[in-house]
């Protein structure tokens, strides 16, 4: 130990056996509430190893150099723009594709310009036709149906001229099916005379998380990773700005995983999607820019969401360097458009409004973890599906102030060489990785998940979380504290509808069900019988990719039920795993 930490260490323990222990006796506690961080708890600090520049690695600062980002953009999705920039807008889509249009045309007439972001129903998701007895009551109603080309064809009408599909970026929350509904986006885009390397864009595409938070999967998991090499391997070669994958460590947490099991988990998971590219013969830099991040989870544990962010990116840095012999900076970056946040499980339905603080809180610690302020998500989060405009408004609003009046944006990674955050960062960074170390033990994610590790283990975070929350330990305002009479519940007024037409929500399965019988009357079925007979064979062999019979499958006016029922019998279905 050098001198002056020497020093320091004498000092310290003068504090805690003068002023520190008399406080707590004046103040009756056993030990203290707060912690106060010294050089101490950062020795052989080096500034270079471990945070560097904005944009150079290991990207602990920042992705990029700067953030030239203005915060709040109308219909921007709580993302923010900067010029040059093509980003999908909000998270959105509900009913028939005829209403999910006239959504986006009326989002367009209030100042909305970016692409679409889909927001799919749940058959959508799980592969299943809207005309499927098994699904009834589920069509339109935590998304929009998308059946065919048709629907694609119809929501798309929204976005012609200078938003055509080659002007603009959309995005795609579909994991299982991924493959089928790019096709049916590179079907469109042909049906205009636009050839699919001029469309932009990304899928959520990361099928190993819904095996252990979301749900919506269809095959089992190694046929499933055929279906992600396909995708990566044709995106690469064929669709220069169509992103290969989000990954999304945001479900796993919301799911009940730990701070370090999503850090972990993600890590985990995007090393067995690179590794598929790399048995494919491809290069790493030639498709690991391609990859993004969806977002991690969050929490209102501010100053450890911030040190999150930051070892993060770190670790996906090392991880690409080291591991896999990345040689492009871009290779090693985090592209992610939602840093630190709350995370929606963060909000209560009691004293809802309470929630646009909690978000304030998140965008703050945004702001000061290297990225921009994103107040996410509205305060009606917990209330129903889709935002009302109030909430959206007060959102963007959030934003804008801490950028424009507050000025968090001016400075990149603020806390950078704080002893605690710097502390906080390795802390965090290291149990990550020893969590990451077991999963590979068991052979990698894949494994993982088969044998039932991953999600047995965010299933008893889960619920450890929930009984601190019922024993009162984890405390949440309005809802297990702070709930007496004298306490107000406040509303807002609601100035306009919700976009979301309930009505037409309500009757969107039947109109859904009588465009999909007249689609399948009206096109040549003899082809369809043809196109699905090429693609069961396709699917048998293992190393034929099957995106180019998905395109042409798409092209045709085949439905997604009767491409994923191919492959249903081919691949088999996936079925969970006994937890306990």
């Amino acid at each position: 130990m050098d001198q002056n930490l020497e020093k320091i260490a004498e000092r310290k323990k003068r504090w805690e056996e003068g002023p520190l222990k008399f406080a707590l006796m004046r103040f009756k506690f056993a030990e203290s509430p707060t912690r106060f961080y010294t050089p101490l708890d950062l020795k052989d600090f080096d500034f270079l190893e471990k945070v560097g520049f904005p944009g150079e690695y290991p990207f602990t600062a920042c992705p990029y150099p700067t953030l030239p980002y203005a915060a709040g953009v109308k219909g921007g999705g709580f993302i923010s723009g900067a010029p040059g920039l093509k980003r999908a807008g909000r998270y959105s889509g509900y009913g028939t594709p005829e209403d999910t249009r006239d959504y986006y045309k009326q989002m367009q007439a209030m100042g909305q310009k970016a692409g679409p972001n889909f927001a799919l129903d749940l058959p959508t998701q799980c592969g299943y036709d809207s005309d499927n007895p098994l699904i009834r009551g589920e069509v339109g109603k935590v998304g929009v149906a998308i059946d065919s080309l048709r629907d694609f064809e119809i929501i798309y009408e929204a976005f012609q001229g200078n938003q055509d599909v080659d002007r603009i970026a959309s995005n795609f929350t579909i994991n299982a099916p991924a493959n089928v509904l790019i096709a049916m986006y590179i079907a469109l885009a042909e049906k205009r005379g636009i050839s699919m390397d001029k469309l932009k864009g990304t899928p959520q595409n990361d099928i190993l998380k819904e095996f252990v938070a979301r749900g919506t999967y269809i095959f089992p998991p190694r046929p499933s990773m055929r279906m992600m090499r396909d995708s990566l391997v044709f995106f690469t070669r064929n669709l220069p700005g169509i992103n290969v994958t989000s990954i999304g460590g945001y479900h796993m947490r919301e799911a009940g995983a730990t701070r370090e099991q999503d850090l972990a988990y993600s890590m985990a998971i995007g090393i067995v999607y690179l590794q598929e590219g790399i048995n494919a013969g491809l290069e790493i830099d030639s498709f690991a820019p391609k990859f993004t991040f969806n977002g991690f989870g969050g929490s209102m544990e501010f100053f450890k969401e911030i040190a999150f962010q930051r070892a993060a990116r770190r670790m996906w840095a090392r991880i690409l360097k080291e591991r896999f012999g990345a040689k492009d900076p871009r290779s090693m970056l985090i592209r992610c458009p939602l840093t630190a946040h709350i995370g929606c499980s963060s909000t209560a339905k009691q004293r809802p409004l309470n929630n646009l603080t909690r978000a304030v809180v998140g965008a703050v610690a945004g702001a000061l973890c290297g990225g921009p302020p994103v107040a996410m998500p509205p305060y009606d989060e917990p209330l129903g599906l889709g935002w009302s405009l109030e909430a959206i408004q007060l959102a963007e609003d959030a934003a804008r102030i801490l950028q424009c009046e507050a000025g968090l944006t001016e400075v990149v990674d603020p806390l950078a060489g704080s002893y605690y955050v710097e502390s906080l960062t390795d802390e965090i960074e290291a149990a990550a990785w020893r969590e990451l170390e077991r999963v590979e033990a068991m052979g990698g994610a894949v494994a993982a998940i088969e044998n039932g590790y991953i999600q047995r283990e965010i299933a008893r975070s889960a619920h450890e979380r929930q009984q601190r929350i019922e024993r009162g330990e984890d405390l949440i305002i309005g809802a297990n504290c702070f709930t007496d009479e004298a306490e107000l519940e406040v509303t807002t007024s609601r100035l306009v509808d919700h976009p979301y037409d309930p009505a037409k929500r309500e009757q969107a399965e039947e109109r859904q069900i009588k465009n999909l019988a007249e689609l399948k009357r009206t096109r040549d079925n003899r082809l369809v019988s043809q196109l699905l007979k090429e693609l069961r064979e396709a699917a048998r062999k293992e190393e034929e990719n099957l995106m180019p019979h998905f395109i042409n499958c798409a092209g045709a006016y085949v439905t997604e039920q009767e491409m994923c029922d191919v492959l249903r019998e081919v691949f088999g279905e996936y079925e969970p795993v006994s937890l306990f």
